[in-house]
Parts: C-alpha cells; structure tokens; sequence
C-alpha cells in the first residue's frame, strides 16, 4: 500500500500530475474527456447566433439601402428644381412660372418650406421661414446644415442669391421610413458632427446588441445611418449556455464523486488500516465500515488472511523463542556448574598436592577456571536482555577472586580498579578475563608483594577503550624478561590477537596497554 502514497519525481507536466491526489487527477480527467461534447454544444449555440446575426446584417443592408435611396432621390430632386428656378430667377424676377413648378413640387412635400432671394435680400420665390437665416451665406455651391427640428438646404447663386429649403424632422423621417413590413430600426442623419434622429431605437437591455450602417446620400457631407437591433442574447440563450457549462462541471463533479466514495476513500481507510498494522496484529476490515467496491472487500479480506498467517507464525516463533532461551540459559547454566565443579575439584586435589610447586601450579590452573566461570555467570545474568556483558561488574568479580587465590606468599598483593561502566561480547569478556589472569600472575611471579592498577576507559561515542595494566612489579628486569620468555610472552600475544589488538609493554614505567571493542555503555 505504500504504492498510493509514493509520488514520482522529476519535472514536468507528467510529474506534476503525477504528485496530484487521485481525487483531482481523476476529475481534471473527466472534465478533458467531456470537455469536447461541452465545445460542440457551445458550437452549435455560437452558430446559430451567428445565423441569426447574418440574418438581421441583411436585413439591416436593404433597409438601409432602401431608406437612404428614398432620401437621395427626394434631395436630388428637389437640389435640381431649386438650381433652375433660383437660375431663373436670377435672369427674370418675374419669371412665374419657374416659382410656380417649384412650389408645386413643395407643396406635395409639406410641410416642407423653400425661399428663393436676390443678392439683397428680397424674396422673389415662395415665403421666408425662421429656419433659413440659420444657416451663413455662402458664395455658390451646395450647403446642407441640420438643424433643432431638421434639416436646412441653401444652394448659392450669382450676385448673392440663394435657393434655401427646410425639410422637418417628420418629413424626413417619413421619407426615410422603408416600405412593406418593417422589423424594429432606428435612423439619423448626421453632417457636419451634427446628428438628426428621425427614429430612435427602444432602449436596448445590457444582453442587447445593435448594428448599424451608414450610407452617404451624396449631399454635402450628409449621410443616413440606420441601425437595426441584432440577435438578441436573450434570457433562454443565456441560461441554456450556462446550463452547458454546468452540466459540464456537474458531469465531471459526479464521476469524481462517485470514483472518490466507491474506490479512493476505501482504499485510504484500507491503506491506513495497513499503515497502522504490527506483527501479531490482525487487520479487521469491519472497523473500516461499509465497503461499496466489492473489489476492494476482497482485498481487504486478503489482508485479513495475511494478517492471521503473519499473526500465528509470530506466535510460533515467540514460543520456538522461549524455548530456545530456556535451552540457551540451560546450557550456560550447566557450563558454568561444570566449570564450578572442575574449579572444585582442582582446589581439592591442590589441597593434596606434595610441594609448592605443584600446590601453585593447580592455583593458577583454578584461577583461569574462575576467571571462565565469572565470564559464563555473567553472561548467563545478561541474556534476557542480550546487550552484552557489563565489564565493570565482570573484572571487579574477577579481581576479587584473583586476591583470593593468591599464593600463601602473596598475601600482600593489592588490585586497584578504574573501569568504566562498559558493555562487551561474551568473547571479549574471556579474552580479558584470561589477559588480565595472566598479566596478575605474571606481576605476582616477579614480586609476592606486588601492587597492580587496572583501568579501562573509553571516550564517548567511541566503538573502542583502552585497558591498561600497570604496576612496578612490571617493570623490565632480568626475572622479568625471563618469566615472559619461557611462559607468559606467548599467551598473552595470543590474547591480544583475540581481541584484535596489538598488546604493548613500556618496560619503563612496567605497563600493559591494548584497546578492546565495546558495544556501548549500560
């Protein structure tokens, strides 16, 4: 289960979605896999906005069209009239019957107003109007000027004369009005940065949106703009969009909602139950609640059997364990009687011995036996908890039982200790048992009164100690050199290779020195 838990390293968009919980990959997932039918419903909404669209720029097209040609033809029109009768005019004052043409081409478009004057002023053709003096003179050419209400024309003339008509709002804005049915527009005119609404539009919403066109009437600088309302983004549009968007999320929240209730929370309550699991426990899957994925029931009762399994072979080797123990502790236990029994047995015959000699020999004989034994009584107090042996406690025992066996003519012989509180191996613990046996003897050999100092020490954190031996009666002489010689030198080099050391001797100040492995500190 620590499967669910490992993330991949590296870099990347596939490492990043590799680091994301399964909940979120597996919803970034549903949402790309319905993300495509999400498109093609917004698509196909899109276009048919835009049909409509289409449709509506069309329509906006003729209408303009056609309003803008009803008004450039009245314009035109009326511009050519009033050039001839203002031409006219201009020869004979008195022509009639050009002022009569042309106030019966206004009188069909009333209540428009026309004015034909001279260069100082006089009216020689139809009536004066508020609306004509709005507009400045202007030598000759065509002038066209909106103004409040509508629209002023003045065509100039020779010697100051001008032609001036004024169209109402109204009137231009029927003109403007396209024939046949007619959907919703506005229009304006607009010259000069002026502007003449002839139709305005119903105030259009915040969804609403319009389109206008603007065309030039070939005037001055007048031109119609026609604006017509485009598709509308009405309320069924908007809220069939957003339905799109949220049946989309809703989608790809439900496929998440279901995979993260019937696979991902059981599997977490399942791979914390196993995280929490110890050796001689046994998972049971009924703490985890209902499991809806039958799947993972099964796996979960697959853990349950491991469980079990696992459960009963601890119980078996928990009681193979104590049996061996026993055994072990039984055989220690024998060893160290038996080496009790030899101890005793070479005392007795000591006892019988003919000579010093021989009394000494079978002395040194015990006190290597005892120093065994010691080893074994203490090891066999340690293996409950199989740290090893405390060396202080070990060499004080030792010390004692040396002082003990000494010769009748080493009464004298005094041990001090400095040993740190240690921990060693049960071989190491004989190796400096029987080092320290051979190096007292030796110092005894050479003077029945001799005092010797141990001391073990070790820095802390350190794997290793020193154990020195030091004492006068170790110091180089003839006698010495001769005990080393003959009997102890080779015993006590072999011990130190035991102990993996090297075994040094100042013959000066007569000390042993060596370092032992430890295994800690009690």
């Amino acid at each position: 289960m620590n499967g669910l838990d490992s993330q991949p390293r590296g870099r990347g968009f596939s490492a990043a979605l590799g680091r994301l919980p399964t909940g979120a990959k597996v919803f970034l997932i549903l949402v790309g896999a319905l993300l495509p039918l999400a498109l093609i419903a917004l698509f196909t909404t899109l276009q048919t906005t835009r049909s409509a669209d289409d449709e509506a720029r069309e329509r906006l097209t003729v209408t303009a069209q056609e309003s803008a040609g009803n008004l450039e033809n009245l314009l035109a029109n009326h511009v050519a009239q009033l050039g001839d009768a203002l031409a006219a005019l201009a020869r004979n004052p008195d022509d009639a019957p050009s002022c009569t043409r042309l106030a019966g081409t206004y009188a069909g478009q009333a209540p428009a107003h026309f004015v034909v004057r001279d260069g100082r002023g006089r009216v020689l053709c139809g009536s004066a109007f508020e609306q004509a003096d709005l507009l400045a003179a202007e030598r000759g050419g065509l002038a066209a000027r909106i103004v409040p209400g509508g629209l002023v024309l003045r065509l100039g003339g020779e010697a100051g004369s001008a032609a001036i008509a004024y169209y109402p709002r109204d009137l231009l804005a029927g003109l403007a009005r396209p024939s046949g049915f007619v959907p919703e527009y506005g229009a304006a005119l607009i010259g000069h940065g002026d502007r003449l609404t002839l139709r305005a539009l119903k105030e259009s919403g915040p969804l609403d949106r319009g389109k206008s066109l603007r065309s030039n009437l070939g005037v001055d600088d007048l031109a119609l703009e026609t604006t017509m309302p485009g598709a509308p983004i009405t309320s069924p549009l908007v809220i069939a969009t957003v339905l799109l968007v949220l049946m989309w999320i809703a989608a790809a929240g439900i496929g998440w909602f279901v995979v993260n209730i019937l696979l991902i929370r059981p599997l977490r309550r399942l791979r914390s139950s196993v995280a929490h699991y110890r050796p001689g426990d046994v998972i049971d899957t009924e703490r985890l609640g209902p499991i809806p994925a039958q799947e993972i029931r099964e796996l979960g009762d697959t853990f349950s059997e491991i469980s079990r399994t696992v459960q009963a072979h601890e119980a078996d080797l928990a009681k193979g364990l104590v049996q061996q123990t026993k055994l072990t502790r039984e055989v220690h236990h024998r060893v160290k009687n038996n080496l009790q029994v030899i101890s005793s047995l070479i005392n007795f015959h000591a006892r019988a011995a003919k000579g010093q000699e021989a009394a000494d020999a079978y002395a040194s004989i015990q006190r290597r036996v005892d120093a065994l034994a010691v080893v074994h009584r203490h090891h066999y107090a340690e293996m409950e908890e199989n740290r090893g042996l405390e060396l202080r406690a070990v060499i004080g025992e030792l010390a004692a039982n040396l002082r003990a066996t000494a010769p009748a003519q080493a009464k004298g012989v005094g041990i001090t200790l400095e040993v740190e509180a240690l921990l060693v191996t049960q071989d190491v613990a004989i190796a400096v048992s029987f080092l320290l046996t051979e190096i007292v003897e030796l110092a005894i050999a050479c003077n029945d009164a001799a005092q010797i100092r141990i001391s073990i020490k070790a820095p802390d954190g350190a794997e290793r100690a020193v154990l020195r031996v030091s004492s006068p009666a170790l110091i180089s002489n003839p006698t010495f050199e001769l005990l080393v010689e003959k009997r102890y030198g080779r015993v006590l080099q072999g011990l130190a290779r035991q102990l993996r050391a090297q075994l040094h001797h100042d013959p000066l100040v007569g000390a042993y020195e060596t370092s032992i492995a430890i295994n800690g500190r009690p």
